[in-house]
């Protein structure tokens, strides 16, 4: 077709140069196709920022409130708390102590002479009269020959007084004698009586001491002590012969403090006084505790305590070194754990935590240290819980959460 006969339709001669889309958009039909395709497009575009930026105000809004969560999370003081305890069983109190007999005596004579035998050494176990040594005393023996002798001549005068007393008095119901020559008769027989009284002591005293040139053992025991041989001169100075010692059952004394004087009880049942010796590895002896001082040495601040230790088999020497666990009776005081306890300048503190998490500082008055555990003397209620490992930094009225209530101090008192 001609351009005229293009012109003539009204419609435009193709250029040579236009590109197809420009031909396609010289059609109203295909502008308005287009259009709309690109209002969808702007529209999905703008659809796509939207969501986008609300992803992204929403997620910023997510972090802000976590990050204002950990903050306030952090910002918490978690601290395990615990509830002071009373001590329901006694606390094991160990001492030295120095083995020793039940009974322990050093044996001396009453008799002086000179040491004729003796029949027992150190080691031996001896019963109660048994014979342990004899002395030689002449002298003694020729006292009581003339305090026998003396007494034979007490003896004579009396029988010689009262025969005269007799005729004298037959004499004085006939008028022949006076009455006064027969009281006088009579005196000198009362005279006579106790001069032979006087004699027949005497006698007894020597015969007395005859038998103490036997040395016997008054009680049974071992010896563990001899001092004296055969031909030593024994005299009555005091000084000891032998020394014996009952062995069954022994002593320990031991020395309590102070502190826990009042803990321990005599005759306490169901808790044994233990007593262990080095030596005697893997063996133990029970003993109990006899009697105590009932007072306190000024000079030690100690009391001394006796305990009785049965030792049938004379294993345990008397003299021996020992170890002496002496149960205590439980005490009254309150216990708490060391790792809840702040020292502070002004003393003792323990942290206590209210029901609605208010920390409170308050004082105590320590007693006893037992290592895990320390006694509250004052100062603490049984109701009242405390913190645990409690920071330098805790201060009255801090705002703390309970992470966990730990169970409370099992303290042996």
């Amino acid at each position: 077709m001609t351009e005229q006969r293009h012109a003539a339709l009204g419609i435009h001669a193709a250029d040579a140069n236009d590109s197809p889309d420009a031909i396609h958009l010289a059609d109203p039909l295909q502008r308005k196709l287009v259009a709309r395709r690109i209002r969808v497009l702007t529209l999905a575009v703008l659809v796509l920022l939207a969501l986008g930026a609300g992803r992204t105000v929403i997620s910023r809004m997510g972090n802000a409130k976590a990050l204002e969560a950990g903050t306030t999370e952090r910002a918490k003081q978690y601290v395990k708390t615990t509830l002071p305890k009373t001590a329901e069983a006694g606390q094991t109190l160990a001492l030295p102590g120095t083995l020793q007999g039940f009974v322990q005596s050093p044996i001396a004579a009453r008799a002086a002479g000179y040491l004729r035998r003796w029949t027992k050494d150190i080691g031996a176990r001896v019963e109660k009269g048994e014979v342990l040594a004899e002395i030689e005393s002449p002298e003694l023996d020729q006292q009581l020959s003339q305090a026998v002798a003396a007494r034979e001549q007490a003896a004579s005068a009396l029988q010689l007084a009262t025969s005269t007393v007799e005729r004298w008095e037959s004499l004085r119901k006939k008028d022949v004698v006076s009455q006064q020559d027969l009281d006088e008769r009579r005196g000198s027989a009362a005279q006579a009586r106790a001069n032979l009284a006087a004699a027949d002591a005497n006698v007894q005293r020597l015969r007395q001491l005859e038998g103490f040139k036997r040395v016997v053992a008054p009680f049974a025991g071992v010896i563990t002590r001899r001092y004296v041989d055969v031909g030593d001169l024994i005299d009555m100075s005091g000084k000891p012969l032998f020394t014996l010692s009952q062995t069954d059952p022994l002593r320990v004394y031991v020395n309590v403090p102070q502190s826990s004087a009042q803990l321990v009880k005599p005759g306490q049942p169901g808790q044994p006084v233990v007593v262990t010796q080095g030596e005697l590895r893997g063996r133990s002896f029970k003993g109990t505790v006899a009697r105590t001082a009932a007072s306190i040495d000024t000079g030690t601040r100690t009391m001394q305590v006796e305990i009785a230790l049965p030792n049938p088999d004379g294993t345990l020497l008397p003299g021996a070194y020992v170890q002496v666990a002496l149960p205590l009776s439980a005490s009254q005081a309150m216990l708490v754990p060391t790792n809840a306890l702040l020292f502070r300048a002004e003393g003792a503190r323990v942290a206590v935590v209210d029901g609605n998490g208010r920390v409170t500082l308050k004082a105590v008055t320590l007693g006893r240290n037992y290592g895990e555990s320390v006694e509250v003397l004052d100062g603490l209620a049984a109701d009242q819980r405390l913190v645990l490992n409690p920071s330098d930094s805790l201060a009255d009225g801090d705002q703390v959460t309970v992470a966990a209530a730990a169970s409370a101090p099992k303290g042996a008192l």
